[in-house]
């Protein structure tokens, strides 16, 4: 290298789930669309996007992303690009209005959420990338702002419902508010906000509350480790009319009972499998982001049997079918009941039933021997003495640990391999280190032979 050449910076390492945040403006945190509607999904995108372009700077004028890189960012699990593009539509179809005021200038911006998106598929071998723009009234507040408050994505993908990770972003700008007191608006403002829908014309607040607010606020508490919400109504004569939210720090850090780590993974496959029957795709999301994913996809998978199933008459809605299922836990039957004394249903037309591509088939296969393997080293590890235990658990500690989301980490680091949201890492760990040949398709058929796995 030549004396007058300037040192060559070190290449930039990605940051980890703690550093991955985005400084979000805070008109942008409590949106109330005018028209069209925001998802989950939609708030997840749209933050990994923003993280994304305020890496890129505020002077780029378009931004530019390998689709994988946001798929990882958004922290859901498909490669069906058709449902990224509806979500994408979501965002350019929704009509947001900005109101900034000052000593000497008013203004009004009504805007879309998200200019102009390009997916560009370069061919074999070549990243798929994905390019966005923001509409220039708003972009330099969006991706350069003044008054922000710094979201960090792992912990708002870990939401499972719209209203929570609403919340969620709400609770963290008023955190270090003096009085921890969040907007108090209207009933009506707030079911806007709280659902993401313009379409909202009157509000039942007796079930906002039930369906929406404290669902939301119990998901917080059992994810959000920092702070807790509670809920304050203000009554005109004996009508609730206004609401808004105080911020309770929590003293003793915690991250509540989480079945698994994954749960911050929104798998938008078996959205698509839910669609597939007939079901619309608002509802279907509903649906996932408020039960059981296990117990969807049971229940996704006793319909497609029953689907499969020749000998018994043909069902006249696989739609109303599988929330009946799901609704009376149909998944856990031995087997597919005859239709007249499982759901009532009655000879009709044959409804095809979903096709999964091969790879489809094999990658669900894979997932289901990967738990069983799993579910071996949790056995083998309580076999084990505890000096061995310890072993390994120092092992986990120095090989992995520092490359789990931050709460899984902290979790592991509070009550190891009994922690509920930190276990399943370490016996897939371990499962990877005591068994690491990877299965052949021959193995992953037979197994799904030997398990009765459905669509095989």
């Amino acid at each position: 290298m030549a004396e007058d050449d300037p040192p060559r910076s070190a290449p930039r390492q990605p940051p980890t789930a703690e550093e991955q945040s985005v400084a979000k403006a805070n008109e942008a945190i409590a949106i109330r669309p005018k028209r069209g509607r925001l998802t989950l999904l939609s708030r997840r995108i749209y933050n990994a996007l923003l993280y994304h372009s305020q890496r890129q700077g505020v002077d780029e004028p378009v931004y530019r992303l390998a689709l994988s890189e946001l798929i990882g960012d958004a922290r859901f699990n498909s490669n069906n690009t058709e449902l990224l593009k509806s979500h994408l539509r979501d965002m350019q179809a929704t009509t947001i209005e900005w109101s900034t005021s000052s000593s000497s200038l008013k203004r009004w911006v009504s805007s879309q959420l998200l200019g102009t998106v390009t997916i560009e598929e370069q061919g074999r071998g070549r990243p798929c990338m994905v390019t966005w723009r923001y509409p220039e009234e708003i972009k330099e507040r969006l991706v350069k702002p003044h008054q922000y408050t710094r979201v960090l994505l792992e912990m708002s993908s870990q939401m499972r419902s719209y209203s929570a990770a609403v919340l969620y972003e709400i609770g963290a700008r008023y955190l270090t508010s003096p009085g921890r007191l969040s907007m108090r608006e209207d009933v009506m403002w707030w079911a806007a906000v709280l659902t993401g829908r313009s379409d909202i014309k009157e509000v039942d607040y007796r079930f906002l509350k039930r369906d929406v607010i404290t669902k939301a606020i119990a998901e917080i508490d059992a994810l959000c480790e920092e702070f807790g919400l509670e809920l304050i109504e203000h009554k005109r004569g004996r009508k609730i009319e206004e609401i808004q939210f105080r911020v309770v720090p929590k003293v003793q850090q915690r991250l509540g009972d989480i079945d698994s780590p994954n749960r911050n993974v929104f798998d938008l496959e078996l959205v698509a499998r839910l669609v597939g029957l007939g079901i619309k795709q608002d509802e279907a999301q509903d649906l996932y982001a408020t039960t059981d994913e296990g117990q969807i996809r049971a229940t996704l998978d006793h319909v497609d049997a029953r689907l499969r199933n020749a000998s018994m008459p043909a069902l006249k809605s696989p739609a109303a079918y599988f929330k009946d299922a799901l609704k009376k836990g149909y998944a856990g039957l031995t087997s597919v009941e005859p239709a007249s004394s499982v759901a009532g249903a009655t000879p009709a037309l044959v409804a095809p039933a979903p096709v999964l591509s091969e790879a489809d088939r094999l990658r669900r296969i894979r997932e289901l021997w990967e738990n069983d393997r799993t579910g071996k080293a949790r056995a083998m590890f309580a076999e084990m003495l505890e000096p061995m235990q310890a072993d390994l658990r120092l092992r986990f500690e120095a090989e992995r640990l520092e490359q789990v989301a931050a709460p899984i980490a902290r979790a592991w680091r509070r009550d190891g391999p009994d922690s509920r949201i930190a276990a399943t890492t370490f016996f897939k760990w371990l499962a990877q280190e005591t068994w690491p040949e990877e299965p052949s398709d021959r193995v992953l058929l037979d197994f799904a032979l030997q398990r009765g796995v459905p669509g095989v």
